[in-house]
């Protein structure tokens, strides 16, 4: 059967020369199986000299690419989530990292589940990805994507912060805690279920809202549409010291009074599994159930 992607982009470990090994061989088999192979610009950068593969920025790759093989951990896979998403480019991940939930494919497995993807026998997912702004007093000043989670909290201080959140213009609540964490399905299995929030499917259309340590313990989890708009207001006290982080890589600035939106973009994250993909056992082989 003919190859059902024709271009491929390889993305490595950002900084990991361990992932030179890995890329090799899978621009090889690519290769001999009629692929044109693009390699990420900065993985390019980890390859020995004379590699023969052609090293492309990631906006060209995400333009030209089929199908993007990320080699790392989830880490790497939600930086190419985010970067890869306006082109809509579906993504398959080789797990070089620890846990895992996102790059399911093992290296001793990857060139079998390759060929059986590039002949058409895999399984596609389309998974929520979010958008989040900061404003300050009207205006835009910072802007971000999040695979994961958007985490609201505080910052260098031994101190809370004092959020109102909004739930598509409704309030929902006025809090005191170290934060609050608005997760993806995707990202349930992250720092949500470290804070006590619950699992949600990954191909759900909602999002979860999950306090981090607050001070009245009536304060529970909470899942909304994956339609709705979460804002969330930094209440102005004399020690409010506050930042946004985007999937645990990218840091926002904020100073009391700036408002955090956060909803769904319109473009989702496609993740590419091998035949055989089975959602639930990697829940149990990953949080040791039943083990």
């Amino acid at each position: 059967m003919a190859n059902t992607f024709k271009t491929l982009g390889l993305i490595g470990k950002y900084g990991d020369p361990g992932v030179a090994d890995t890329v090799i061989a899978l621009g090889r088999f690519l290769a001999e199986r009629g692929c044109r192979v693009l390699v990420d610009a900065h993985t390019a950068e980890l390859l020995p000299a004379g590699t023969e593969f052609e090293a492309a920025p990631r906006r060209r790759l995400g333009e030209e690419a089929d199908l993007a093989i990320v080699v790392g951990g989830d880490g790497s896979l939600l930086n190419a989530a985010r970067s890869l998403a306006p082109h809509e480019v579906p993504l398959l991940g080789v797990n070089l990292g620890r846990l895992g939930f996102l790059v399911d494919i093992s290296p001793e497995e990857m060139l079998q589940r390759l060929g059986e993807i590039l002949d058409g026998r895999y399984r596609e997912e389309h998974r929520l990805l979010l958008h989040t702004r900061i404003e300050h007093e009207g205006e835009i000043v910072s802007e971000s994507e999040a695979f994961n989670d958007v985490v609201v909290h505080k910052w260098e201080v031994a101190r809370m912060i004092e959020t109102e959140t909004y739930v598509d213009g409704r309030l929902l609540s006025v809090m005191r805690s170290d934060g609050l964490i608005v997760s993806t399905p995707t990202g349930s299995t992250a720092y949500a279920l470290s804070a006590g929030g619950p699992i949600l499917h990954p191909t759900l259309n909602a999002m979860v809202m999950v306090p981090i340590c607050p001070h009245a313990m009536s304060f529970r989890p909470m899942v909304v549409s994956g339609d709705s708009e979460v804002e969330i207001v930094v209440r102005e006290t004399p020690h409010s010291h506050a930042q946004v982080t985007c999937d645990g890589q990218i840091n926002l600035g904020l100073v009391s009074g700036d408002r955090v939106r956060i909803r769904r973009r319109d473009q989702a994250v496609r993740l590419i599994h091998p035949e055989g993909y089975d959602y639930f056992e990697i829940l149990r082989a990953k949080l040791s159930w039943g083990g």
